[in-house]
């Protein structure tokens, strides 16, 4: 998590008209289960980290502290292809595919290589502890007034 969240600071910032994220990563030793290849839950938690360089990246992590706002995922699926074994480099890409008036609906593609190893859906919200869900156009105009403030 550490290490998203600096390297999320220098790298490229993320558009909403392009919200895709994408880290190039390596297996370790701690990653695998009793197979000797990467555990299925950890997968689970490389999304995840895909998912705050997003926010960092595009602005929504600002935006979220700012009005105490939380993200949350409702749903998630993997269907895993090939095994990633210790010390196999690979990317994974997230890609918000679109929203709804309630959800971020978001692709998850593991790559080794030209070859898809694994690949997942979610879908997430941000959510306000005194309101509820916040509409995903409402996350993302918080998104622009945020950095429209920063260059105006």
């Amino acid at each position: 998590m550490f290490y998203v969240f600096i390297l999320s600071l220098f790298r490229e910032r993320i558009t909403p008209e392009n919200l895709i994220s994408t880290l190039r990563l390596r297996v370790l030793p701690n990653d695998l289960d009793i197979n000797f290849h990467m555990n299925n839950g950890r997968y689970l938690t490389i999304c995840d980290l895909n998912r705050v360089d997003l926010f960092i990246r595009s602005g929504l992590m600002k935006a979220m502290f700012k009005r105490n706002w939380i993200p949350v995922i409702a749903e998630h699926t993997m269907t895993y292809k090939k095994p990633l074994g210790v010390l196999q480099k690979f990317d994974v890409k997230l890609e918000v595919t679109y929203w709804d008036d309630k959800y971020f609906y978001m692709t998850h593609t593991f790559n080794q290589g030209e070859r898809v190893v694994a690949i997942g859906t979610s879908k997430g919200c941000v959510y306000a502890r005194n309101k509820g869900v916040v509409s995903p156009a409402e996350a993302m105009t918080a998104v622009q007034l945020d950095q429209t403030k920063i260059t105006g």
